[in-house]
């Protein structure tokens, strides 16, 4: 019988692997240089973790099972419940700022679609114990100074941004009742998705008061923050949350990356334990779903039993991600950082071993090298160096090796010298 692969999950061969490094690598470089360290938890976790967070319905959204002590667990569908367990565990002893990185595998139960699999690859970065939005703003420069890296410009990519907490404000001062914020949120967060005559029928089941959806619909129409501030009114808490966006917007435009943020209000986030400042990052054409999401959640380590500590974060799947930069063309020199630098071959049977010396010689030197396993003609060798893209072909010879000497060919140029192993390793060859 031949066996697939399960649905919604993927195979990594070589060509592929070489995308997936390429996407991780960058990941955790740009966590480094941004300050992050890195963390991981278990791939599978209490079940009970997810549905204290998400309540009892994330059971059919992941893969959940019984373990032979009857304990009921799951394969980790996200990292940051982890996160804030781990974080509660050694709160007394964790210096703050806490900024940690984490790249797990995940997986979740859902239905396989162009930029959404049943497992992938996520990046998370988290900020735990700062309270201003410097936090938020070096959040969103660390997923854009990623992007940036791979070759995406401003002209690829733009990073949305709004309140949870602006929104809390003003659909409170719009008569909401706090009980109904969660539906109208989940609402609100569907508007860029479905047709404008389907968002207002969504909205009227849920707000029946015909003068506050107006509210709703001018706001989710604002495009500026001064448009906002006409909203607000008098209210305390969203001018409060309007100049805090503004500030955020002035940190962004500090740290250079002003050009690649814009304000939409219609940046809701569909999770209920986002707090404050939301976002997702867009490649510019829309036609995929978010690159990277995130914000604030103030509430979370609490949640789990610990202390009351402000946090925010983001996480970037590599499904979407790996659709971008294939459809832009910038995966494609991977081939060339995978290529052999050496690649020795030897003129007679009898020399297969010195020839196995010298590979093994240069690897050691940490020079990517390969050599022929069954041998054959050094035409047939210098075949398989050529299908192996290697840069350079060592060729030990025994008219050369009595005289210590070997050939080294340019696979590009087709031109050869003769020198001694010694000139070899001083790798200017």
């Amino acid at each position: 019988m031949k066996i697939q692969p399960v649905k919604g999950t993927r195979d990594f061969y070589p060509e592929d692997m070489a995308k997936r490094n390429f996407i991780v690598d960058g990941w955790k470089k740009t966590s480094i240089r941004n300050g992050f360290a890195e963390f991981d938890g278990p791939i599978f976790e209490y079940l009970a973790m997810y549905q204290q967070k998400s309540g009892d319905e994330i059971a059919s959204q992941l893969f959940a099972f019984e373990d032979r002590g009857e304990r009921m667990l799951a394969i980790r569908p996200e990292i940051t419940p982890t996160l804030a367990r781990m974080v509660n565990q050694r709160i007394n002893a964790l210096a703050r700022p806490i900024k940690w990185f984490s790249v797990p595998r995940l997986c979740r139960a859902e239905r396989p679609q162009k930029g959404r699999l049943r497992e992938f690859f996520q990046w998370n970065v988290d900020i735990i114990g700062v309270e201003d939005c410097l936090a938020d703003a070096e959040v969103i420069f660390c997923a854009v100074d990623y992007l940036v890296q791979t070759g995406l410009t401003s002209n690829d990519i733009v990073v949305c941004i709004s309140s949870r907490r602006l929104l809390a404000s003003l659909l409170e001062y719009f008569g909401i009742e706090q009980d109904q914020l969660n539906k109208v949120y989940a609402v609100l967060d569907k508007k860029s998705k479905v047709p404008a005559e389907a968002f207002e029928e969504m909205l009227k089941e849920v707000v029946a008061d015909e003068s506050k959806r107006e509210k709703i619909l001018k706001l989710m129409a604002t495009e500026s923050l001064t448009a906002l501030e006409d909203l607000a009114g008098n209210d305390e808490k969203a001018k409060k949350a309007v100049e805090e966006l503004a500030r955020l917007f002035n940190y962004l435009n500090i740290m250079g990356v002003a050009e690649y943020c814009k304000f939409d209000i219609g940046i809701v986030r569909g999770l209920a334990y986002y707090t404050g400042i939301v976002f997702e990052i867009y490649d510019k054409s829309q036609q995929l779903r978010a690159i990277c999401g995130g914000g604030r959640y103030d509430n979370l380590l609490s949640d789990f039993g610990g202390p009351k500590i402000t946090a925010t974060g983001c996480g970037m799947g590599d499904c979407v991600l790996g659709i971008v930069l294939e459809e832009k063309g910038l995966f494609k020199n991977l081939n060339e950082n995978q290529r052999l630098e050496y690649f020795v071959a030897y003129a007679e049977d009898g020399l297969q071993n010195e020839a196995i010396r010298i590979a093994a010689k240069l690897r050691q030197a940490g020079k990517k090298t390969d050599f022929s396993y069954k041998g054959g003609g050094l035409g047939k060798q210098l075949k398989q160096a050529s299908t192996l893209m290697a840069a350079k072909c060592v060729i030990v010879g025994q008219e050369f090796s009595q005289k210590g000497e070997i050939i080294v060919k340019d696979m590009s140029s087709g031109e050869q010298i003769i020198i001694t192993e010694k000139e070899l390793f001083k790798f200017n060859i």
